[in-house]
Parts: C-alpha cells; structure tokens; sequence
C-alpha cells in the first residue's frame, strides 16, 4: 500500500488554499477537508439561531445541536459542506458570514469543537487540509507543511472577484475593509492565532498562476511518499 501522509497548508485568506488544496488532493487522491468552510457553517447557524457568541453558554448549548460533514458531490466533483444534513455550501460563501466567521473563529469552546472533529477526519491520513492553524494547532507533526502568502493588493483583487461573482454590487472598499480585518482578527487572537510553524515551507503566489503552484506543491509531496 502506497505511503499517505497529512497535507496541511495554512495562510493569509485570499491566497488560494482551498484552490490549492483541492487540487493536490485531487492529483494526489486525498481527502480535501475545507477547515474554513466548518467555520463558516458554524457561524451561519450561529446567525441563523441568534445565538450570542459572546455568551459562551450559549455557545455550548448550540454547538451541541450542530452537526457538519462533508459530502462529496458527483456532479461538482467535489466535497460540499452540510450543516445538519443541509447543503450550505452557497451559502456560507456570503459576504455577511465572511464577515463574522473570524469573530467565531476566536472563540475557545468552538475550536475545541472544530479541531475535535478536523483530527478525528485525519486518523487515516491522505488528506489535505487548508486553514489558519492546521500545521501549528490541528496537525501539528504533519508530514507536510505549506504556508501561503501573496500580496495584499493581490489578495483583495482575488477576494473582490470572488465575491462579485455572487453579489455584482459589493464594492472593492468593502472587500479590502473585511480581508483587513480578518487579517488582524487571525492574527490577533489568543487561540492558535495565524502563524508560520517552524517546519512550514512559505510559498508566495504573488506572481505564481495556479498551475505554477500546484507544481511547486506536487514536487514537495511526492519528495515525501
């Protein structure tokens, strides 16, 4: 049986981790887990149930009554996000949960809930993983560690095509506003705040397509099976 290891690739938001990751696993045959977007449906449940996230209480309660998964969908060819048994994976790419996913993000008892169920979907090893804190808190002796960065200016282009794609009237401000402070809010907070680990090999996209990456990526795996 061929050798699988753990892929985690972590970094700014905008730099094409999940694009990245979905295409290693897929070359490679992995599992793709989208750590962020476990985030953002737990934050669409918090919106959708007025649960105040600063009432951890509350935050405990809810997050007993919630259940994620990732689905893989035939016609996408790729694995989609469910929040108890729904498919949210449209709408956790909205605007208004972007932002306020780095605000739940923070919140003690709901990494502990998240890293919980991401290590227990990696016991089996081959997959990859994009994130924030996956190769420093969730896996922290992978076998491979990526760490992605690219430009700010770069990065909010990308974001603004991304959104404007499903909402023609965002603005570029409004983007550049919202990827600024998730920036700080990922970097600033107390639990596994956004960091390089030590063993983390840095790649900079500023001025790399997606092939180029991918590559890049490919070459550091396959050094390792």
């Amino acid at each position: 049986m061929a050798k699988k290891i753990i892929i985690t690739i972590d970094g700014w938001s905008s730099c094409g981790k999940s694009t990245l990751a979905k295409q290693m696993a897929k070359v490679l045959g992995y599992v793709y887990i989208d750590s962020g977007a476990m985030y953002r449906a737990i934050t669409l449940y918090f919106l959708r149930n007025h649960v105040d996230w600063n009432d951890v209480p509350q935050v405990i309660d809810a997050l007993q009554n919630i259940s994620i998964e990732f689905q893989f969908n035939p016609a996408s060819q790729q694995s989609e996000m469910f929040l108890n048994g729904e498919n949210v994976e449209y709408l956790i790419r909205d605007l208004v949960i972007a932002e306020k996913v780095s605000d739940v993000a923070a919140i003690g008892e709901v990494r502990t809930f998240a890293v919980a169920a991401q290590q227990a979907m990696g016991k089996k090893k081959g997959i990859v993983m994009d994130g924030r804190d996956i190769g420093t808190t969730v896996f922290p002796d992978a076998e491979l560690k990526i760490f992605m960065t690219a430009d700010s200016a770069v990065r909010v282009e990308r974001r603004f095509k991304e959104f404007y794609e499903k909402n023609p009237n965002v603005t570029l401000e409004e983007v550049k506003a919202n990827l600024e402070m998730r920036d700080y809010i990922d970097s600033h907070r107390e639990i596994s705040p956004l960091r390089k680990a030590a063993d983390a090999i840095e790649l900079d996209n500023t001025h790399i397509d997606r092939a180029g990456q991918l590559d890049i990526a490919l070459k550091l795996a396959k050094a390792l099976l």
